[in-house]
């Protein structure tokens, strides 16, 4: 390949000789583990020594610590989808229930990642999907955790449309739910988005607290109750959402 900086491949080849099992290398060892000429493996070794991410004693050489940040830009450059998908398969495993990630945008909920695992809706969900915030579980935790000021300014402007017998179409009556879902700390809508369609979520905070998306486990009402919800789904989802804000602190990740 014309593009292909065999320098850079050679240089990545001597940092990964380097294993758990064989920490610390001389340069004969580090040369056949490359297949590079003992001159050349001992080039690179240099060089990585005076960049800081090889030291020496003289015979054996070692990595250091800074070659972490190599990991790290990987890291830090995942978006919420990436970090949450793998969280979400296990949770959809364990409830068998389908398991969204969503965030706020404007007066709608977002979905931003998904596990399904079976259709419960009339319409399909999928990625950007959008619906509105006040009558799903999702937008309720989102709502519940905005500033007082912007929670004001959502209750003037969005429509409170009825989309089913069962919708919360009162401001008041909105803003008592938000009460109460800020007080437990998870939000429950049954049958207010689609007749049939229960869901609960709980909110995902960054490190300051504040509460950047939401996880949900949605169901059909016909075969699981709310205690049901309540006793079967609402723990391994507030799991799910403990270690999906571990993974953003950890990666300090920008929800996207």
């Amino acid at each position: 390949m014309v593009d292909h900086v065999q320098s850079l491949a050679r240089g990545l080849a001597v940092i990964r000789a380097f294993s758990a099992a064989q920490p610390e290398l001389t340069l004969s060892q580090v040369a056949r583990a490359t297949g590079l000429s003992r001159a050349a493996a001992r080039r690179f070794l240099i060089t990585l020594t005076d960049l800081g991410y090889v030291r020496s004693d003289g015979r054996l050489f070692a990595l250091t610590p800074r070659v972490l940040e190599l990991g790290y830009a990987y890291l830090s450059s995942l978006s919420l989808p990436e970090v949450a998908d793998p969280h979400l398969e296990r949770l959809a495993a364990e409830v068998r229930e389908s398991a969204s990630v969503a965030v706020l945008d404007g007066e709608d909920v977002v979905y931003v990642a998904r596990v399904a695992t079976a259709r419960i809706m009339r319409v399909t969900i999928s990625i950007g999907t959008r619906f509105p915030a006040y009558c799903t579980s999702m937008g309720r935790v989102l709502l519940a955790g905005l500033p007082a000021a912007e929670l004001d300014a959502y209750v003037e402007r969005a429509e409170l449309r009825r989309l089913t017998s069962r919708t919360i179409v009162l401001p008041a009556a909105l803003r008592a739910e938000l009460d109460e879902v800020r007080r437990r700390g998870w939000a429950m809508v049954d049958q207010e988005l689609e007749e049939g369609l229960r869901s609960i979520a709980a909110p995902i905070r960054d490190r300051s607290g504040r509460t950047v998306a939401a996880v949900n486990v949605s169901t059909h009402a016909s075969r699981t109750s709310l205690q049901a919800v309540r006793r079967d789904l609402l723990p391994p989802l507030l799991a799910t959402a403990t270690k999906i804000e571990s993974d953003l602190a950890s990666l300090s990740v920008t929800p996207t």
